[in-house]
């Protein structure tokens, strides 16, 4: 538990710092547009940097499992970033809507100059971003709605499996529309700062990331064959049902397997991550409830 905390914190802070030391907030007088627009690009970034890796993770990338402490590790951190994502959404809508809303009632005083005119831009890519403006603040915004809604239903426990299996993929659909939203409207200042080619990069493993999705080609050279031979029951799982399952795998004796195949019709996640030896007990959960037990499996090298 302790390495996907600091992965978590670590993306977090690590990336407030930077935006500190690039953003011009503390380098310009304070005032409360300043701040707001300030802000509207720190959770910006912050979130989009939380979705990225949350979807590089959806792809349940083999070789960062050592590193997370197991596929049960990797699957908890991606719903703990696709929870802070939600939240730091939530607060970049409402540092961009806020202020026009308390204008518009009348609770604050429209700011003096009016809004500022753009700055020039020299780069003709710079200039392009400025002509798209609109239409990236447009689409961004309903892919928010649509992503907030995606997400809340990921929530709820009571919400069938099967259909939450065929929303969250609309998520990835949501994600790339937000990569548009944040490339264009990112501060151009960042780029010079080295910010903003990393959160391209960044988001760029996340838009590779959401077409495998999209492709459902996710764990696609990992699956293996399997048949369920019995059902037993486990004292150490009370009320659950356990499958007892041998599989023939067409992989050597210590390759990774991302996901077992499917018991009885439904999903099953391994507790574990490697099988290092010919034959023995693996921990797996039934996707969609609490059920766990203990799979039992033997290994066919093709060596």
């Amino acid at each position: 538990m302790q390495k996907i905390k600091y992965v978590l914190w670590g993306l977090l802070l690590g990336l407030t710092a930077w935006w500190l030391w690039a953003d011009p907030l503390l380098s310009t007088p304070l005032g409360f547009f300043a701040v707001r627009n300030s802000l509207v690009n720190y959770t910006g970034l912050l979130g989009m940097a939380m979705m990225s890796v949350g979807m590089v993770l959806a792809v349940r990338p083999v070789w960062f499992e050592p590193y997370l402490g197991g596929l049960d590790k990797m699957y908890r951190l991606h719903k703990w970033l696709g929870i802070g994502g939600l939240v730091v959404s939530i607060l970049h809508w409402l540092c961009s809507n806020a202020p026009k809303w308390l204008i518009g009632s009348g609770l604050m005083a429209r700011p003096t100059g009016g809004r500022p005119p753009q700055v020039e831009q020299t780069v003709e890519l710079f200039k392009l971003f400025q002509s798209w403006r609109g239409l990236a603040e447009g689409v961004g915004e309903w892919a928010f709605y649509a992503t907030v809604l995606m997400i809340a239903l990921a929530l709820i426990k009571r919400f069938p499996y099967k259909w939450f299996f065929q929303t969250h993929r609309v998520l990835a659909v949501t994600y790339l529309v937000l990569v548009f939203h944040a490339v264009v409207l990112m501060n151009f200042s960042y780029w010079a700062q080295g910010l903003a080619p990393f959160m391209a990069v960044l988001m760029l493993a996340g838009a590779v990331s959401a077409v495998v999705v999209l492709f459902r080609k996710v764990g696609g050279h990992r699956k293996v064959a399997g048949v369920i031979c019995c059902f037993a029951s486990l004292r150490a799982f009370t009320g659950s049902r356990c499958v007892s399952i041998i599989k023939p795998l067409k992989l050597r004796s210590n390759a990774c397997c991302a996901m077992p195949p499917s018991l009885s019709g439904e999903p099953a996640m391994w507790l574990g991550s490697q099988i290092s030896s010919r034959c023995g007990n693996a921990a797996f959960r039934r996707m969609g409830n609490s059920h766990m037990g203990l799979l039992r499996y033997g290994v066919r090298s093709n060596q």
